[in-house]
């Protein structure tokens, strides 16, 4: 991050930058093979689909905000993919652990991703802000 008279700029470098436009294209491609019920290549795009999701994480880790989302966003395909295997089974409207529907097993994942960004939002956000705010002074 560099700061500017109080206010701060983050850019991205270029090659993470690939990256990201990458993880668009490898998601999207699993969505769609999702929605026209090509399992194969649906459940294969989950793969490359994670890993870059975790590459950028790693990548982006010294800055909190980042972390949190993009940990928020790998829980987000986690569940994604959950559902959509339970779905490929013929499991998503059929109780399959302790009466629980396939796809509401995509629940957790979800709820986790949204547990970091409560946890953000609500305790650290506020404690990060105020600790740039007297870096910056």
């Amino acid at each position: 991050m560099i700061s500017t008279n109080k206010e701060q700029i983050y850019s991205i470098p270029a090659h993470l930058r690939r990256y990201e436009n990458l993880h668009i294209l490898f998601w999207l491609l699993k969505d769609i093979s999702w929605c026209l019920n090509f399992k194969p290549l649906a459940i294969t795009m989950i793969f490359p689909t994670m890993i870059v999701a975790i590459y950028i994480t790693n990548k982006n880790k010294e800055i909190i905000s980042e972390l949190m989302h993009n940990l928020a966003v790998i829980f987000w395909i986690a569940a994604n993919s959950t559902w959509m295997i339970f779905e490929f089974l013929g499991k998503d409207e059929t109780p399959v652990w302790w009466g629980i529907d396939g796809r509401y097993m995509a629940l957790l994942p979800f709820s986790i991703g949204l547990g970091i960004l409560l946890f953000y939002y609500l305790f650290l956000r506020k404690k990060l802000l105020k600790k740039e705010a007297n870096i910056i002074l």
